[in-house]
């Protein structure tokens, strides 16, 4: 589902990806690991066309085809969906309104009918539900004061009523305590399905243990050094990143 050759990115004159490639298939969840700084964030820039990133070479397929001249909305209507680490507030948009939009805008992107507003709100009553989304949430501007945990249960709910082909979740366990992780990886958990595929990226093993990844890889100075299974990740857990930097210096 996901190819991504030889990716060289930069910004300004600082080198960040530096020959990555990473394959994900359909039905699988990836896990990328690495240290901070190492370039997983700007990775799911990239994918998802987040402006401010030369792209120097290299290609990021989704399905055979290279995304990378299309834009944000565009790459959303085929199936692109990135959960932000630190969502923004919009305290000038409704929060239904936000999510009434998205959901028609994809819609008309593919040729579908677009909601009726019974439909809409049953959508959403019913995501929100499994997720914790209280109705004062969904009354209130988009992420306006919400906490950290709110705002990543409002991601994840976003990614439930888009049902995205490829779901990129940017360490969405910062700031989280235990119950509102379990939350978010129920609501990813109960999205995972033959057809579509998520990258998970984080620094954390804890994350893992409520998310189950298919594999797992080692990002460190720009590329991934290697990929595994979940074992990978109890290892890094146990001996950190320093073999991997200390390889790429030698």
């Amino acid at each position: 589902m996901l190819e991504i050759r030889n990716l060289h990115v930069s910004v300004g004159d600082r080198k960040i990806l530096q020959g990555l490639t990473l394959s994900v298939k359909a039905g699988e969840v990836a896990a990328i690991m690495g240290p901070n700084g190492t370039g997983k964030s700007t990775l799911s820039y990239v994918i998802s066309g987040r402006e401010g990133y030369d792209i120097t070479e290299g290609e990021v397929l989704l399905d055979g085809e290279n995304i990378l001249a299309l834009e944000p909305h565009e790459r959303a209507a085929k199936g692109v969906f990135l959960a932000f680490q630190y969502p923004v507030e919009i305290p000038g948009v409704a929060t239904m309104t936000f999510l009434k939009a998205a959901m028609n805008a994809q819609r008309r992107a593919r040729g579908e009918e677009e909601l009726a507003t019974p439909d809409f709100m049953k959508r959403v009553k019913d995501a929100a539900a499994s997720l914790g989304v209280s109705q004062d949430m969904l009354r209130r501007p988009l992420n306006s004061g919400f906490s950290g945990g709110e705002k990543k249960r409002m991601d994840i709910l976003q990614m439930a009523l888009l049902q995205p082909k490829l779901g990129i979740l940017d360490e969405t366990d910062s700031g989280l305590d235990i119950d509102a992780l379990r939350v978010v990886a129920d609501g990813v958990n109960a999205l995972r399905a033959p057809e579509r595929a998520f990258v998970v990226i984080t620094h954390y093993q804890r994350l893992l243990e409520y998310i189950k990844p298919d594999t797992v890889h080692v990002m460190a100075k720009g590329r991934i050094q290697r990929s595994g299974g979940p074992e990978l990740a109890l290892e890094l857990e146990k001996h950190g990143y320093q073999e991997y930097l200390a390889e790429e210096a030698a």
